[in-house]
């Protein structure tokens, strides 16, 4: 794979992201929690997906400008509230913090 192709497949996943953030807020506000933290485990682990690029693609000479302090800020975020079962506080990160900052990302760029 070329580093064109690397970068068409990054932001072509990180497009995604904010429908599946969103999904992930609209079931935690309506009581399908089995669901939403399955979606947030996948979410997790596309995180770890963007960081492994995020590393090749920085190798390359491409700078993406994505904030891993930030994203890890949000994951402390979201453990803290599901150790605390508070899934409205789950939402709201989701929907009111982490969505914004990955439609500002995408603006951007």
């Amino acid at each position: 794979m070329d580093k064109l192709e690397i970068v068409n497949e990054y932001y072509k996943y990180i497009s995604k992201i904010p429908t599946g953030l969103q999904y992930i807020s609209d079931n935690l506000r309506t009581d399908n929690v089995p669901l939403a933290l399955d979606e947030i485990l996948n979410f997790s682990e596309g995180l770890s997906w963007i960081t492994k690029v995020e590393h090749i693609l920085i190798e390359q000479g491409v700078n993406t400008h994505l904030n891993k302090q930030q994203l890890d800020n949000f994951l402390n975020l979201i453990n803290e509230g599901l150790e605390k079962q508070d899934f409205v506080l789950v939402a709201d990160i989701f929907e009111y913090e982490i969505l914004p900052y990955f439609e500002q990302f995408l603006a951007q760029d």
